[in-house]
């Protein structure tokens, strides 16, 4: 099945989670922070290849992009060894999350 598509509120959210800057994401994906900044602000219409370079260190770091049509799509991170936050719905790591992955709808 493939993966949910990546929108330009999808990868700002993705960073935000990260607390990565656009240079930080640029630089990994090997784009320039002017394109990304286009991208992220929907101005340009990015090639597949483009996305798909956004998305490698996005995914490599942690985030998941998920949904499907029916229910939306959104934003998360996977969780880490030892991170109780991160799988306890109980906790307040996961609000945030869900906040985070409402903002990226």
């Amino acid at each position: 099945m493939p993966s949910p598509s990546i929108t330009p509120a999808r990868i700002r959210a993705g960073r935000g989670l990260l607390k990565w800057t656009q240079g930080v994401l640029a630089h990994g994906a090997a784009v320039s922070v002017v394109t990304l900044n286009m991208i992220e602000s929907d101005q340009a219409a990015p090639r597949a290849n483009t996305l798909d370079a956004i998305r490698s260190p996005l995914v490599g770091a942690g985030v998941r992009f998920i949904g499907e049509a029916t229910e939306g799509f959104g934003v998360t991170m996977r969780p880490r060894p030892g991170d109780s936050a991160q799988t306890d719905p109980s906790e307040p790591g996961h609000r945030r999350a869900s906040r985070a992955m409402r903002a990226a709808a």
